[in-house]
């Protein structure tokens, strides 16, 4: 395939958490792409971001004619076409398992999404911390846990090598780097800690930080 057959709309990289997440898989993965950005919390956001996206949100990927406005939905789709970029595990059973936790990502966590918006180049920042986000919180720590336990012989991802689960919970990875909220006060004995900062010092995450 050619280089950049792909373009990928996003939005304002410091707050736009769904939009780095198609951005950190294509950049780690190798598969190249044309950025286009979109400044978010603008009176021309709306109407600019509706040239590309039918449900006005961001990201987008254009790919020829054809238009796909959700992060796991684009991230399926560049799994179907770059086979060879391996972006979900090999074997069934893992995979059915990486596909859950990516699941649960895009569909939950609600309350961990309020109480630490992303904020990527924050520092220190104080959460708003409720009953329900800090059980969002307890919850993707047995997940990364969990994961780096059953799967970390592999490599230092959630399910050894990289794949589109890490790709899902890569913002909150920035969330728990930008707000004072210690995992360890949340069920963490190191490894969810560890997880975190490897993702941060990924130069994929780096350069979205530095562009941030």
């Amino acid at each position: 395939m050619a280089a950049n057959a792909y373009t990928l709309v996003i939005g304002t990289k410091n707050v736009s958490s769904w939009s780095l997440r198609p951005w950190v898989l294509m950049r780690q993965a190798g598969i190249g792409f044309d950025e286009m950005l979109v400044k978010l919390r603008q009176t021309t956001t709306s109407p600019e971001i509706l040239q590309y996206s039918p449900s006005g949100l961001v990201p987008v990927l254009k790919h020829g004619d054809l238009t796909i406005w959700d992060s796991l939905a684009i991230a399926e789709y560049l799994n179907e076409r770059h086979p060879t970029a391996r972006l979900w595990p090999a074997d069934a059973g893992v995979r059915a398992e990486a596909r859950s936790v990516a699941a649960e990502m895009h569909s939950g966590f609600r309350e961990l999404r309020y109480g630490l918006p992303m904020n990527f180049t924050g520092n220190n920042l104080k959460p708003e911390i409720n009953e329900q986000c800090a059980a969002d919180i307890r919850r993707i720590v047995a997940v990364w846990k969990g994961c780096r336990a059953r799967h970390g012989a592999g490599g230092p991802f959630l399910f050894g090598a990289f794949s589109i689960a890490d790709a899902m919970y890569a913002p909150v990875a920035s969330r728990f780097s930008s707000y004072t909220a210690k995992l360890a006060d949340y069920g963490d004995d190191g490894s969810a800690e560890a997880y975190r900062a490897m993702m941060m010092a990924l130069p994929a995450m780096i350069n979205w930080g530095l562009a941030a």
